[in-house]
Order: C-alpha cells, then sequence, then structure tokens
C-alpha cells in the first residue's frame, strides 16, 4: 500500500467516524434514547455496524473496521490523561473519613462483581455450557470499566485464547449502561417513596474540591451540581497566567492538547521504567507488567502534570471545559468505533452466558448499595450510594446524573466523596491494574482460586467497611 494510498484509507476512516458520531447525537435526543442511558456514541456504534463489512448495508471496505481496531488504546490513553489536568486536587485530609467509607465500597462493588463472575462461571456456565473461564471478568470490564476498558483488554483477551472477550465486553458495556439509568432511576423513585433522601437546607460549597472524575472521559452534564474552585494561592505568588479568552481559542486548544500530551509521556516513560524494572524477573509480575497498557500510567502523568501546574500557580493553564470537552470526544470516538465492530454472531452465540452474568452483576450491585450502604455510609448514604451503583454499572458519568436525580441542590457530601474515591481507585479497577491482571490470574492460576482471592478481599472489604462506620465521627 502506497502512502498516498494510506493516506486515503487514514482520512476515510476518521470522516466516517466523525460523520456517524454527528449523526448518533442528531438521531439519538430525538429518539429520547439518551433518557434510557443511551448514549450518542452507542447510537452511532450501531450506525457504524449497519454499514459496515458485515452490516446489512456494507458500505465501508473492510480495511477501515481494521484501523478503526486500533484506536481504542491510543484514545483511552488520551482519556486518561485528561482525567485530572482540569480539576483541581482534593484535600484528601479534609475528606478522609467519607472518602474512606466511600473507597472501601467502592472496593467492594469492584471485586464483588470478579467474584459474582468467578461463582456464575464455576457453578452453572461452566459445569452446563463449558464457556472460557475467563468470561467471569466480563462484569467488571463491562460495568465498571465500560466500552472503553472492554475495546482495551481485547488484544489480552485474545492472547490468552479468549477471542471473543471483547464483543462480549462491549456488550455488557451496554447493558450496564442502560441499567445504571434505569434501575437508579428506579432507586431514587424508592428512595423518595420512603424517606432515604437526606432533608437538609443546601450546605455552602466547599473549597479545595475537585470536579468529579469522569471514568473513560464521559461528558458531564452542565446540569449536574459542580463543586467550587480551588481557592489556594500559592506561597510566592506569580503573574496570574492569561484566561483561555485572552490567549484565543486556538491557543489554549493547543496548550491543553500540550499538557494531555506531557501527561501520555509520562505515562510512556512510566511504562518503559516498569518495563526494565521487570526484565531480570519472571513469573506472575513480569507478566502483569509486560501486559500492562499505558493508559492507567497517563492517568498518573495527568495527576503529575497537574501537581507541577498548582505547585507553579500555573493551574489555570489546564481548562476544565477544554479537557472534559477533550476527553469526551475522544470517548465518543472510542465507542463509536468500538460498537461499530461488534461480532453479531459471538454475540448470538454467547447470549444466555451474557444474560447470567448481566444479571449476577446487577443483582450484586444492588445487594451492596440496598443493605451494605446504609450501614457503612454517613447519614446521605444513599445520594452516595447510588452515585456509586451508577457509577459501577454504567460510567461515572451516569452516576453523577443519578447523583443530580436524587440530590437536585447539592445538600449532600457525596460529590466530593466520589471525587475523591475515583482518584483513588481509577488506577486500581474500572480499566486499571487489577483490570489488566484478573484475566492473567485467571489463565496462570485457575479460576477457582481466583474465586477465593476475590471472596476474601470482598470479605475484607466489607469488615473494614463496618468497623470504619463503628468508630466515632
Amino acid at each position: 500500500m502506497t502512502i498516498l494510498s494510506t493516506l486515503s484509507l487514514v482520512a476515510l476512516a476518521f470522516a466516517a467516524l466523525g460523520l456517524l458520531l454527528a449523526l448518533g447525537r442528531a438521531i439519538g435526543p430525538a429518539l429520547g434514547l439518551q433518557r434510557l442511558g443511551l448514549p450518542a456514541a452507542v447510537v452511532a456504534g450501531l450506525l457504524g455496524l449497519a454499514i459496515g463489512p458485515e452490516g446489512p448495508w456494507p458500505l465501508l471496505p473492510p480495511a477501515v473496521e481494521e484501523l478503526w481496531a486500533r484506536l481504542p488504546t491510543i484514545l483511552l490513553t488520551l482519556v486518561f490523561a485528561t482525567l485530572m489536568l482540569g480539576r483541581p486536587l482534593p484535600a484528601l485530609q479534609r475528606f478522609w473519613r467519607p472518602a474512606a467509607a466511600q473507597t472501601l465500597l467502592g472496593l467492594t462493588l469492584g471485586f464483588g462483581q470478579y467474584l459474582m463472575g468467578a461463582l456464575a462461571v464455576l457453578l452453572v456456565l461452566g459445569p452446563l455450557l463449558g464457556v472460557d473461564p475467563l468470561m467471569a471478568c466480563l462484569i467488571e470490564v463491562g460495568f465498571e470499566g465500560g466500552h472503553g476498558s472492554a475495546a482495551v483488554m481485547g488484544p489480552i483477551y485474545a492472547d490468552l485464547g479468549f477471542g471473543e472477550g471483547s464483543d462480549l465486553g462491549l456488550a455488557m458495556a451496554t447493558v450496564g449502561l442502560l441499567s445504571s439509568t434505569v434501575l437508579g432511576g428506579v432507586l431514587v423513585v424508592i428512595a423518595q417513596r420512603y424517606g432515604w433522601l437526606m432533608a437538609l437546607e443546601p450546605l455552602a460549597p466547599e473549597p479545595l474540591v475537585p470536579q468529579p472524575l469522569a471514568l473513560a472521559g464521559a461528558p458531564l452534564d452542565a446540569s449536574l451540581p459542580q463543586p467550587a474552585a480551588s481557592t489556594h494561592e500559592p506561597s510566592c505568588p506569580l503573574p496570574a497566567p492569561a484566561s483561555d479568552q485572552e490567549r484565543g481559542p486556538a491557543a489554549a486548544l493547543l496548550i491543553n492538547l500540550g499538557l494531555a500530551g506531557v501527561a501520555v509521556g509520562l505515562g510512556v516513560l512510566m511504562q518503559a521504567g516498569l518495563d526494565w524494572a521487570a526484565t531480570p524477573l519472571q513469573g506472575a509480575w513480569h507478566t502483569v507488567v509486560e501486559a500492562l497498557p499505558v493508559y492507567p500510567l497517563a492517568l498518573a502523568g495527568s495527576l503529575l502534570v497537574r501537581l507541577a501546574l498548582e505547585r507553579s500557580g500555573r493551574g489555570n493553564l489546564a481548562s476544565p471545559q477544554l479537557q472534559t470537552r477533550l476527553g469526551g470526544l475522544a470517548t465518543d470516538l472510542l465507542i463509536t468505533a468500538a460498537m461499530a465492530g461488534l461480532n453479531l454472531a459471538q454475540l448470538a452465540q454467547n447470549w444466555l452466558p451474557l444474560t447470567v452474568l448481566a444479571v449476577a452483576g446487577l443483582g450484586w450491585n444492588l445487594l451492596v448499595v440496598l443493605v451494605l450502604a446504609p450501614r457503612v455510609l454517613p447519614v446521605d448514604w444513599f445520594e452516595r450510594a447510588v452515585t456509586e451503583f451508577g457509577q459501577a454499572t454504567g460510567v461515572a458519568a451516569s452516576g453523577l446524573l443519578l447523583l443530580g436525580m436524587a440530590d437536585p441542590g447539592n445538600r449532600s457530601g457525596a460529590l466530593p466523596a466520589f471525587s475523591i474515591k475515583q482518584l483513588l481507585l481509577q488506577p486500581v479497577l474500572a480499566g486499571g491494574v487489577v483490570t489488566v491482571a484478573a484475566p492473567l490470574a485467571v489463565h496462570s492460576w485457575g479460576l477457582t482460586l481466583w474465586c477465593e482471592l476475590c471472596l476474601a478481599l470482598t470479605v475484607l472489604w466489607i469488615t473494614l467497611a463496618l468497623l470504619l462506620a463503628r468508630r466515632p465521627a
């Protein structure tokens, strides 16, 4: 293939992707699909599936779909690089108690999803249908991680002999998005009926509270409660950076793209350092490091860049609006490209295992929210729990949407606790190190040992949460 033909193919692929996303953003709201929790990017992906090589109207050549298949890792790395850049760093010492309870609840949900998947495969799907043991990882990948993690985990699954893992993970993520909004809305109605919501006056906005961290860069709804910006001033005041208006939109965009690029570069350097450190090692550590993609490390790079900006008094260089839009656009393109490449034959063949796993995952999430959360969270337990349900079933933006329904006046302390929890758990679950290591552990140790480990960790998180709740505030 000549350079000219390659450039033409790339141009066609991105033009088609942009057109599909534009159509999805027009069709979704027109049909009211967003009320059901179906983002425009999923609609665009389904349109791409219809005109792809295996769709009913095959208008796109297979080479375009092959190029799209390479995009998820690149786009998700950009998403993670933008997560911390535009948001003031939280004052952990002020919110450690509610954030600790929220973090333990998040760990319980995540490892419990692995536990439910392992039990479903060991007790039902394995004996009756003979499914691949790696299917036990799909609940956490689809629910906690979403479409981005499901698409990026595809090559790891394929290397382990589970080639259909990416398609099944994407299907699970779609089920999770729909369920998070529908079931979450039902939970809010039940909470209103039984008086679980706070009946206090709106609280004054707290300083030093970060804006919410949106998993996989999902755009935030402007109608949701937004925290106040940081009031921290450096000890040696520097001249205030120019605003986006003073710099001009083009310059501001270039600066924010550059900052995201620096975060990605730091992630690449960290990955190279880990590879170098793991070279003389053998066993599980070497396997995990070798398979670890760069996007969780790009989140660490994003945190370091943000820290450097704040310490130098240049935090305004990173625009919250531009970083959110960059992450949101990358997420939408990622979901569109991943959904357009779904293998419908695989989904039809595995509909029963997917249904069993989805029911098991949703049942666990509801059990944690309705039984455990009232016992381990503070007085505004429902607002905190329903936010966690939305994130652990769909994406972080789903959780914030449910929080807006349950707490439209921003009366609770759910937002800062959820934001800090996201900062602590994002590198671990929902596309983090554990998400990458889980299929490797199942493949190396066996599903039974992995199930026992998840059971022990789930019991540990629940025990710690109950002990923390018994301590005086």
